[in-house]
């Protein structure tokens, strides 16, 4: 199968392997970079994911004003001052202004998420489930799915990249990763939309 030489290079910069094992990966997937690059996270062997322990205390604070309607404020960290004065990290966290402006994520990953809210918003389900009537031995399942696809719309690195449809918000951090060669963290957020009180 013939498979695109940007996308072997693309997977070969991401994932830290030779350009053979890129090829191979991706003949394996059939041509599907998403798919490629699953498996080989899957494998453990992306070099994004070993740069995820790295002490990240540098970066930049940015701020997106939308039709004078919606703001963010925004801070994203790397590993060091040279990488965050360069204009690919600095076009990386403006993108990630962009999607918080857009998308509206309440948190930034799972681990942000109180055990109130997650409760609540379980709860809620768990009764709407129930008051359609479903059998009981398939409530679990359809709350479960129904919490998961919830968080997965509010948590920023869950949502879809508004500028990529088939990557998430973390492929697209892990991207800017393999191109910084430092570990990147959004650290926290702000977004205010007017005449909207949280």
């Amino acid at each position: 199968m013939d498979v695109s030489i940007s996308n072997i290079r693309k997977l070969k910069e991401l994932s830290g392997i030779g350009l053979t094992d890129a090829k191979a990966a991706l003949v394996e997937a059939k041509g599907d970079y998403n798919k490629a690059l699953e498996a080989l996270r899957k494998k453990g062997i992306t070099k994004a994911e070993k740069k995820g322990d790295r002490e990240a205390r540098a970066g930049l604070i940015d701020s997106y004003v939308h039709n004078g309607r919606i703001g963010v404020i925004v801070e994203v960290n790397c590993e060091t001052d040279s990488v965050a004065k360069t204009d690919t990290f600095k076009s990386f966290v403006h993108e990630i202004a962009l999607q918080i402006a857009s998308m509206s994520p309440l948190y930034i990953s799972e681990v942000d998420i109180p055990k109130k809210d997650f409760n609540r918003v379980r709860n809620e389900a768990m009764e709407h489930v129930k008051a359609e009537g479903k059998p009981a031995d398939i409530n679990e399942r359809i709350v479960n799915g129904q919490v998961k696809k919830y968080f997965a719309e509010v948590t920023l690195l869950n949502q879809v990249y508004i500028k990529n449809e088939k990557q998430s918000v973390a492929d697209f951090v892990k991207e800017n990763i393999a191109k910084t060669g430092e570990n990147l963290i959004v650290r926290q957020f702000k977004r205010l939309e007017l005449g909207v009180n949280e």
